[in-house]
């Protein structure tokens, strides 16, 4: 019930860190994932990674929040590849500045970036997924949607409103068999939590003395959620939020 072969994916953000943690996962469980990404270069080098391994990986450079770039996206994947079975939308960005520090511009990049283009691309996979039978979407949101933080206003305002928007869609499209849930990474050991260790003093030790599993998350760590929402062991779970934090939630 595991089994993804066949199957389409395409992947935002899937040229690096927790992305590319979930094509990998997905792609070694027989689908093809289609990485979805601004930067040409690193795309090539995730593609490049995935093919030594066995995998089939596609690369496809978009920008997800540009409405026109979207269109473009999903219709070149059902080109190259037929159909489109997978959704994830793990694209993101933030600022980390209090509200009373925040422009505008970095309000509304933050937000079309972690938000808006989710509700982009749901909205162009609708179509290919009721054709094609049926569906799975998964959105990236974050422990921030449950948590406050004095530097993360844009970022935790927009993972929020990915988690209610998967909710809103997974009654919407559930008559199509299209099952929408969303993944809440902890703390995760990428580039952009890399960032916040040099940026938010104290954070590395705080997060260690939180977390019972005792580390920082590996993007790997991701893999699995990605599979078991992906695939027909989950065609009953929908509308969902699942933390996958190493139990920093629950301390």
């Amino acid at each position: 019930m595991f089994d993804l072969s066949g199957k389409v994916a395409v992947v935002t953000g899937g040229n690096g860190g927790i992305g590319l943690g979930m094509a990998r996962g997905l792609a070694q469980a027989g689908a093809t994932v289609v990485l979805a990404g601004r930067d040409a270069a690193k795309s090539a080098a995730a593609v490049r990674a995935l093919a030594s391994e066995g995998c089939r990986a596609d690369a496809i450079g978009a920008d997800v929040t540009d409405e026109s770039a979207v269109a473009r996206l999903f219709q070149q994947a059902v080109s190259r590849h037929g159909r489109l079975d997978i959704l994830v939308n793990n694209a993101g960005a933030t600022v980390r500045k209090a509200a009373h520090d925040m422009s505008l511009d970095e309000w509304r990049c933050v937000m079309d970036t972690n938000l808006t283009s989710a509700f982009l691309c749901c909205r162009a996979a609708h179509p290919l997924m009721r054709q094609a039978g049926g569906g799975k979407i998964i959105n990236v949101g974050s422990m921030m949607s449950i948590f406050g933080a004095p530097y993360a206003p844009a970022y935790g305002a927009s993972k929020g409103g990915v988690v209610q928007f998967t909710r809103s869609i997974a009654t919407a499209w559930a008559a199509d068999h299209i099952q929408a849930n969303a993944v809440l990474p902890g703390w995760i050991d990428t580039q952009l939590t890399r960032k916040a260790r040099e940026q938010v003093p104290g954070l590395n030790e705080r997060v260690l003395a939180r977390t019972p599993a005792g580390r920082w998350g590996q993007p790997a760590d991701l893999a699995g959620i990605a599979v078991f929402l992906a695939s027909s062991a989950s065609d009953f779970v929908t509308g969902t939020a699942i933390p996958v934090d190493g139990g920093y939630s629950i301390a």
